[in-house]
């Protein structure tokens, strides 16, 4: 076996060796949806973007993942390797929740934004039925302009 093969067969061997775990450690930011805030972790590298919410075991009621991209472009999004039933929000740079998507855990279906967006934000499934929030809904925080 020559070095080149025998390094990328570690490599390779390597990754799928050892079990993936979820990124839980990310920084933090609070956004309000009406009356409700959302405790969201931020996923904004493209390494972060990659994990997101993969391997998650539970997440709190209030608890989610905001994605953090450099430009609006249409983002579509699965779920391979996530193990709970999210809703992604696909939302604007002025907050403006765009469309929303019920994903089915450990799927390769793609879940796709209606429109150039900014941000996507994941929630346990359900949670924006439950309060109310529709597309066209308006979430504030930092992350958003005006």
């Amino acid at each position: 076996m020559t070095r080149i093969a025998l390094s990328l067969w570690l490599v390779c061997f390597s990754l799928s060796a050892w079990p993936q775990q979820a990124q839980t450690q990310l920084p933090r930011v609070t956004l309000q949806a009406g009356l409700f805030q959302i405790d969201a972790q931020v996923a904004a590298t493209p390494a972060q973007r990659e994990i997101g919410l993969m391997f998650r075991q539970d997440m709190a009621p209030h608890e989610g993942m905001v994605f953090v991209f450099e430009q609006a472009s249409k983002q579509c999004f699965w779920m391979k390797n996530t193990l709970l039933p999210l809703t992604a929000a696909f939302v604007d740079e002025d907050g403006t929740i765009v469309n929303l998507a019920d994903m089915k855990p450990q799927t390769t279906d793609s879940h796709c934004s209606d429109k150039p967006v900014r941000f996507v934000l994941e929630m346990n499934q359900g949670w924006f039925a439950k309060k109310n929030i529709k597309k066209g809904f308006k979430l504030k925080g930092p992350l958003f302009k005006g």
